[in-house]
């Protein structure tokens, strides 16, 4: 569930009429993990060591220069300034700092390229 500050209720006017959601968060707590350690500038995919050393850019790995994440939810239900949603992978409690509608027209792209290694990932291995 995303709770957000009663007075932004009427900013959701709308938003029920789409079934998913862009959300942009804070990485506060991982922030706090890594504070005074030297951020690492290649990494192992999801810490995996079969899989190749890439730059930290090249990964979904929450140790950042600036900790913010993005994810794709889908939106179950409204009620006041109550956001259910599923597939939020954020910490309970992390700070949301924007919603903003799945538009496909803007947001999917067509016939994207990854490396083998992220596809390998998206099948399961």
């Amino acid at each position: 569930m995303i709770a957000l500050d009663s007075g932004l209720a009427e900013a959701l006017l709308g938003l029920d009429g789409f079934s998913h959601l862009i959300v942009l968060y804070d990485l506060d707590q991982v922030r706090d993990r890594f504070a005074g350690s030297p951020l690492p500038q290649k990494v192992h995919p999801r810490g995996r060591k079969d899989m190749p050393l890439i730059g930290l850019f090249a990964s979904r790995t929450p140790a950042r220069p600036n900790p913010l994440a993005m994810t794709v939810v889908r939106l179950l239900k409204i009620e006041g300034a109550r956001l259910t949603v599923r597939g939020l992978d954020a910490i309970d409690g992390s700070p949301v700092l924007d919603i903003k509608p799945y538009l496909p027209a803007n947001d999917c792209v067509k016939d994207p390229v990854i490396p083998e290694w992220a596809a390998a990932l998206a099948r399961g291995e």
